[in-house]
């Protein structure tokens, strides 16, 4: 494996559950900024290795929206995310002032990934 998609796994790797990053996003933290292309080459070669569904594309500085053209990929990364907590726009958008990551960011788990149980504790403790 070539040293620049492990460093894109390393980064892939790290992004919490729930929370999502760009191909621009992961490659400007893995030192290769303008290489959005090659994160989407890395994905494809490091397969189930690494979190593949919180690699979105940016439709905007503030949305992101799943890129794969093939009807069953996309169908397939839309339900893993959702099955994290990510919530999806009207138009198939995600925030990414609500749900995108930078490393380094706290991870911070949107309240309906958190299981029943945990949700119940919290709102008798108020």
């Amino acid at each position: 494996m070539s040293d620049s998609f492990e460093r894109i796994q390393r980064v892939i790797a790290k992004i919490p559950r729930g929370k999502v990053m760009t191909y621009g996003r992961v490659a400007l933290a893995a030192g290769m900024p303008g290489a959005a292309r090659t994160v989407g080459y890395a994905l494809r070669a490091l397969g189930p290795k690494v979190p593949w569904q919180r690699v979105l594309g940016a439709k905007s500085p503030r949305t992101a929206h799943v890129t794969i053209v093939d009807p069953r990929g996309k169908a397939e990364q839309r339900r893993l995310l959702e099955k994290e907590g990510v919530q999806f726009d009207a138009r198939g958008g995600i925030s990414l002032c609500e749900y995108g990551w930078m490393p380094g960011q706290r991870a911070v788990n949107p309240p309906s990934s958190r299981p029943a149980r945990a949700r119940k504790a919290t709102a008798r403790s108020r």
